[in-house]
């Protein structure tokens, strides 16, 4: 079982609306991956948005509002700068705002240049061909190619394949920096597919999916690897079940991280249209049924996954072009038409490219180059989807809700503060004040933000409550609240002129007995005012310091919440670094297992190989000892013979001996004989000496 796919089952998704089209719908446990769960990076062939290197999240970013919004249809996006040559069988990736052009066929030649669309300012720009030299010093060439396959990963994108000359064996894996602009090439390890062009490759976190694709003898493929992008090697998958006929020039998708969509290509005699899926959690290949009309037979057509809707735009048969857009809904199995184009649309000839681009509120394809007559090196647009709200959601971290259940919302807060009887006009101002900025402040602050706020509204409200009092307190003795307190007609003030002129020495006896008393009773009533004020002071700030003091109790139970929240927080990082460890740790397992596989199938062919060879040896040896024993049974017989021969040559040398003998007995008698018959002749004479 793989990991790319299990990983966001354990870490989770992102929280997206069930209604939004952009969302992927949740799926079962995933298995698929080698990807680090760290990885910041999700392809959007998955399925998701969420993927920076399709992004653009620059303000300045306008990509032409009358090609954006003006058409339901393809329009051409007017480009500036060092344009490109026109092409097509090249290969396209969006980095961020800037689109990476690499490769392809003019009709006369093949290219080798890297080409940059800055979206920002929709201008050209060429990269130096700049490559890195190999580990062991050695200088590399990038090679020119068509038919190859670019996918971005970060700030880097990834060439894989192509049809090159000179021709290559076995599969090349570049990668191209986007912020330096230098090629490298990946030392590939493991079990390296053989070179092809045509193929599909499809990126899920740091693992690519290869499907396919025609091979440097013209033999269709209709093999599946995996290239782990951290460990730079390549494994075989094996699956089950009736999948895809062998094919190139296909479009491919990885769905949810799950679901591996091939669909038409070239196969050996035929142009095709069909569809098949592959479940990563099973690995068994199925066929699938669609509803409605469908697409007809295309081979070298362009695809884009965005969400759960696949565009599939272009493509054609040997005999005839076709230039509509068409839209196939995942989880309805529904194909349906989406645009048609005017025959001079670039999407109406072959070898183009189309990726997907995310900005603000939109969703938009964007094609490069082809060739139907003539390459072109034109761009046009599609916009595919645009919503009303935008996709700040995206971009937002991923806060769990459950932190903000039970925190009163703002509009709430900012009710409560209005409804609240005004005391005085700098109060009510102030509150009014207040009720606004707490209405307005944003839902997703943090509960520290909000505490924050709370401590400001009481010492706001601190202020408010002490120039209240400070003005209630600058109000004269007299004021028409207070006339039970002093009553203004005993005041001396009060009597005219006329008659304190006329007063006799008894009466300002009188008077001055009254001032006297006058004094004592106001220094009684100045006592009894300020106890007055104090308690008027102490009713009207009761209320605020009882909301002040719920407000704070609140801000406490928050900050309890939080500091558990963070506490299960901080807990489930930590279980989530240790599942990433053991995560490694079986990934490095099964690397390693993946390794001693290798080695044990190298061994088991040694060895099969070995047993031949023996085998081989002892046929020959059983040969060699049937016509040794053929040939000893051959020398035994001329042995026998020999033997026979050898005897009656004994016998017929003993009869020669015997015969000699007889001979030698014979010559002796002769011999004395002759004696015999010298001496009857006499002595003989001696001959005579001259």
């Amino acid at each position: 079982m793989f990991g790319f796919s299990r990983r966001r089952m354990k870490i989770g998704r992102s929280k997206g609306h069930k209604s939004d089209p952009l969302h992927g719908s949740p799926s079962p446990a995933r298995h698929l991956g080698l990807a680090n769960a760290g990885d910041p990076i999700t392809a959007s062939v998955s399925g998701r948005v969420d993927d920076l290197a399709y992004r653009c999240s620059s303000d300045s970013f306008d990509l032409d509002a009358r090609a954006l919004d003006g058409s339901d249809n393809w329009a051409v996006l007017s480009t500036e700068g060092d344009k490109p040559d026109p092409r097509f069988a090249h290969a396209a990736a969006i980095v961020g705002s800037k689109m990476v052009v690499f490769g392809g066929d003019t009709g006369q030649c093949l290219l080798d240049d890297t080409k940059i669309l800055n979206l920002e300012k929709l201008t050209w720009d060429s990269a130096a061909p700049k490559v890195r030299p190999s580990p062991n010093g050695r200088s590399l060439k990038l090679p020119a190619c068509r038919g190859h396959c670019l996918v971005s990963w970060g700030n880097s994108v990834i060439l894989v394949g192509g049809k090159s000359e000179p021709a290559s064996d076995h599969l090349s894996v570049w990668t191209f920096n986007t912020e330096t602009e230098i090629w490298s090439l990946m030392e590939a390890k493991g079990d390296i597919p053989a070179a092809r062009s045509g193929h599909s490759m499809i990126r899920a976190g740091a693992t690519l999916i290869l499907f396919g694709g025609e091979d440097t003898k013209g033999k269709k493929r209709h093999d599946l690897h995996m290239f782990d992008l951290k460990s730079m090697t390549w494994l075989p998958l094996n699956y089950k079940g009736s999948g895809p006929s062998p094919r190139s020039n296909h479009v491919a998708a990885l769905y949810d991280d799950r679901i591996l969509l091939v669909f038409g290509g070239h196969s050996k005699s035929k142009t095709l249209n069909d569809l098949f899926s592959l479940d990563f959690e099973t690995m068994v290949w199925s066929r699938v049924k669609t509803n409605g009309p469908h697409p007809s037979p295309r081979a070298g057509c362009s695809g884009a996954l965005c969400g759960t809707k696949w565009y599939i735009t272009g493509g054609g048969s040997k005999k005839k072009r076709l230039a509509e857009t068409w839209v196939f809904d995942i989880l309805e199995s529904r194909w349906s038409v989406r645009a048609v184009p005017p025959s001079s649309s670039i999407t109406s000839k072959k070898g183009f490219s189309m990726v997907p681009l995310y900005h603000r509120d939109k969703i938009v394809l964007v094609a490069f180059g082809g060739n139907k007559k003539d390459p072109s090196n034109k761009v046009e647009v599609l916009v595919v989807l645009q919503n009303e709200h935008s996709y700040s959601w995206r971009s937002a971290p991923d806060i769990d809700s459950l932190l903000y259940e039970y925190s009163p919302s703002n509009k709430e807060l900012a009710d409560h503060l209005n409804k609240c009887a005004p005391l005085y006009s700098n109060s009510s101002v102030a509150r009014h004040s207040l009720a606004s900025t707490v209405k307005h402040t944003p839902r997703g602050e943090s509960l520290s933000q909000h505490g924050a706020l709370i401590t400001s509204l009481h010492k706001q409200y601190g202020r408010v409550e002490e120039s209240s009092l400070a003005q209630k307190l600058q109000k004269p003795i007299d004021d028409d609240k207070y006339d039970d307190v002093d009553d203004c007609s005993s005041c001396p003030a009060s009597t005219p002129k006329e008659q304190r002129g006329k007063k006799t020495g008894a009466d300002i006896q009188v008077d001055m007995a009254r001032t006297v008393a006058l004094k004592a009773e106001n220094s009684e009533t100045e006592g009894l005012n300020a106890r007055r004020i104090a308690r008027s002071s102490s009713d009207i700030s009761h209320p605020y310091n009882t909301k002040i003091t719920d407000l704070i109790r609140r801000n406490a139970a928050l900050e309890d919440q939080l500091a558990a929240a963070l506490a299960s927080k901080d807990q489930a990082e930590k279980n989530l670094s240790l599942v990433i460890s053991s995560r490694e740790q079986l990934e490095k397992r099964l690397a390693n297992k993946g390794q001693e596989a290798e080695m044990l199938k190298e061994k088991i062919a040694g060895l099969e190989l070995a047993q031949e060879e023996s085998n081989n040896l002892s046929n020959t040896v059983h040969a060699d000892n049937v016509r040794l024993e053929r040939e000893v049974a051959f020398l035994n017989a001329i042995a026998d013979e020999s033997q026979k021969e050898m005897h009656s040559t004994r016998r017929v040398l003993a009869g020669e001996q015997s015969r000699a003998f007889q001979l030698q007995v014979e010559v002796f008698h002769l011999k004395q004989r002759l004696q015999m018959v010298e001496g009857r002749s006499g002595t003989p004479r001696k001959p005579h000496k001259s």
